[in-house]
């Protein structure tokens, strides 16, 4: 990296050296999706006090993707797409990114995508044996399962991760619309892992729907908590540090 300050001669600064980064307002795409799952966690809670687990229309939309959606071409693309948000893949992705991160100097955004992702799962994990939901039986199974069914640990995990990535890669990206089309490419890889899920037959539309808000959610915490770090070090005179 070159100076830009420097005159005569160019002088070369350290890898890790980089402009002070600032925090700066909220993506918009990033925003949408914090209300989207706002508006969906409403309409799960109001769907409770109406009806049960499975609600109608968690059966109408499992059987009718099985009835009118049966593909083999699909059922194989839903299965590489479900992979994507599995526990080995993902602790891969937060393992990478915070050793790039790392070598980057960006020390902050390293440790709270590794937080993120580690208390996020532990979260999804206590729910899961909490709740103790049933898979869905009206369909065959596309793809083997173990454990309890809400909510969608790849849904929530994905969300968790790749969102969060998302979400804390906007704040040491000046471009507007990188910064934006970071988001919306999150988005939709969490969007298709958690329809395989539904696809495939191992989760209740709910369980994804729950592992969506929930994962969304978890990323806007994490925004929040960088966002407020960094502002406070660059008050003190120490954004240069705030990595």
């Amino acid at each position: 990296m070159i100076d830009p300050h420097s005159s005569g001669t160019a002088r070369f600064l350290p890898e890790s050296t980089e402009p002070d980064i600032r925090p700066s307002t909220m993506p918009m795409a990033l925003r949408g999706a914090v209300a989207g799952a706002v508006a969906l966690a409403v309409l799960l809670l109001a769907g409770l006090l109406v009806d049960r687990w499975p609600f109608a229309w968690d059966r109408a939309i499992l059987v009718g993707l099985r009835e009118h959606a049966h593909s083999q071409a699909l059922m194989k693309a839903a299965v590489d797409i479900t992979a994507l948000g599995s526990v080995p893949v993902l602790v891969l992705m937060v393992a990478g990114a915070a050793i790039l991160l790392l070598a980057r100097g960006l020390w902050l955004t390293a440790l709270a995508v590794a937080a993120a992702g580690i208390s996020g799962g532990a979260v999804v994990t206590l729910v899961k044996n909490g709740v103790s939901r049933a898979r869905p039986d009206l369909v065959p199974h596309w793809v083997d399962v173990s454990n309890a069914s809400f909510p969608s640990g790849h849904a929530a995990g994905s969300a968790m991760v790749y969102l969060t990535l998302a979400a804390l890669a906007t704040q040491i990206t000046r471009h507007h619309r990188m910064r934006q089309a970071i988001v919306v490419l999150a988005l939709l890889l969490v969007g298709a892992i958690g329809a395989s899920r539904v696809y495939l037959g191992v989760h209740w539309p709910s369980d994804v729907a729950a592992g969506w808000c929930f994962g969304t959610l978890w990323a806007l915490g994490w925004w929040w908590a960088t966002a407020k770090v960094r502002t406070s070090w660059a008050a003190g005179g120490s954004a240069g540090r705030a990595r």
